[in-house]
């Protein structure tokens, strides 16, 4: 932090406030948590169990819900910039998912992070926190772009959300034989289901499929690339290395199970 601060009075750099403020807290030295693991902690709502332990089978620890959230905070408090994350809703109630749903909002927008989470049937709040939709129906890509416009996507094929329903159960039961039916309201021409594979076709062919197309196959900049950042090897870790790891690894477990290894051998 003194290095920084040289450096910015040499080239008579200004820093921002806020991250200049964040900057310093997080370099305060004696510390038993960083400021950026305490923030986690209080929007995650974990604050008030940060001294218990997680628990097992065997040990009384946190709640099922809080447990979750412990999860998704050890990653996000981490270096990582993507996460994918598939069903982390089983087992908790809207509240629950609406909240952790909303931190990793604050993650992507705020830590500038990508963020692919899927759910299954999310509450309309917890929905309205998507940026983009990416919506999938066997093994076709339905509709993929901003949630704003999925809606009008759908109406242009003539299905339409009806008043007191969830956008996100309209998505679900769109492209179902039994349910498409009672959508439809197109009055210029009659009913007739329309299979998923015209869906994707359509959308491939609409305004939507055409900018998601366009933004796709801009072509990128290889000279942006770091040197380090793909491994031009098959492991991006020298042989040496490698057996040494996994030397050091077997070593470790031995010695935790010595008066195993001991009572096999005698």
């Amino acid at each position: 932090m003194k290095e920084l601060t040289k450096l910015e009075t040499e080239n008579n750099i200004r820093p921002t406030p806020e991250i200049d403020a964040f900057m310093k807290a997080s370099s305060v030295g004696g510390k038993k948590h960083s400021i950026s693991t305490d923030y986690i902690l209080k929007v995650l709502g974990l604050d008030v169990c940060s001294e218990t332990v997680v628990g097992s089978d065997m040990q009384r620890g946190v709640s099922g819900g809080q447990r979750k959230r412990v999860t998704t905070g050890e990653m996000i408090v981490g270096p990582r910039k993507t996460l994918f994350m598939d069903e982390i809703s089983t087992g908790l109630d809207s509240s629950t998912t609406f909240q952790i749903v909303k931190c990793v909002k604050n993650f992507v927008h705020l830590m500038e992070g990508t963020v692919l989470m899927g759910l299954l049937q999310p509450a309309p709040e917890t929905y309205e926190l998507f940026d983009n939709i990416m919506f999938l129906s066997e093994g076709y890509m339905v509709y993929q772009g901003p949630r704003e416009d999925v809606l009008e996507f759908f109406e242009s094929l003539g299905f339409k959300l009806p008043p007191r329903k969830g956008v996100a159960d309209f998505l679900q039961e769109v492209t179902s034989k039994k349910d498409q039916a009672q959508y439809w309201v197109d009055p210029s021409k009659p009913y007739e289901f329309i299979p998923v594979s015209k869906m994707a076709d359509a959308f491939k062919n609409s305004r939507f499929g055409r900018s998601l197309e366009s933004t796709l196959n801009v072509p990128y900049d290889k000279s942006r690339i770091h040197p380090s950042a793909l491994s031009k090897t098959k492991y991006a870790v020298p042989k040496w290395e490698l057996l040494k790891s996994c030397f050091a690894r077997e070593k470790l477990l031995i010695t935790r199970n010595r008066f195993l290894y001991i009572f096999r051998t005698c």
